[in-house]
């Protein structure tokens, strides 16, 4: 890593996250979410064939309706990947919050996804 004064808080938050993923994920496909001020986004990633497995964001015009930056939304993409990852053939996952904070919109998602049927 680069040196430590010129590194966000979030990157440097990013990067603990995925170290401790790589430690515990024993080969188990990713569960990485990104968030942004308007939007979220999951995604889950097989990391030794490179390869993303299934996705879901507020973006897709059936998640529209109803707002894409609120907790509902997210609960929305949560339940979505959930369904994707199973029609996938996943059905153990590790979360990748990568520098996100788990709270509001980030938990939200990923307690949707939990109650979807994805274990993590």
């Amino acid at each position: 890593m680069a040196d430590m004064a010129n590194t966000s808080l979030f990157d440097r938050r990013r990067q603990r996250n995925r170290n401790q993923l790589k430690k515990v994920g024993n080969g188990r496909p990713r569960l990485s979410i990104h968030r942004t001020n308007q939007h979220m986004y999951a995604q889950i990633i097989d990391d030794a064939k490179g390869a993303t497995l299934a996705a879901a964001s507020t973006l897709e015009a059936d998640l529209k309706t109803a707002g894409t930056s609120n907790i509902e939304a997210a609960t929305k993409v949560g339940t979505l990947i959930a369904e994707r990852a199973k029609k996938a053939g996943v059905e153990t996952v590790v979360f990748d919050r990568g520098g996100f904070l788990y709270h509001g919109r980030v938990k939200a998602l990923a307690e949707a996804a939990r109650s979807g049927g994805l274990d993590f």
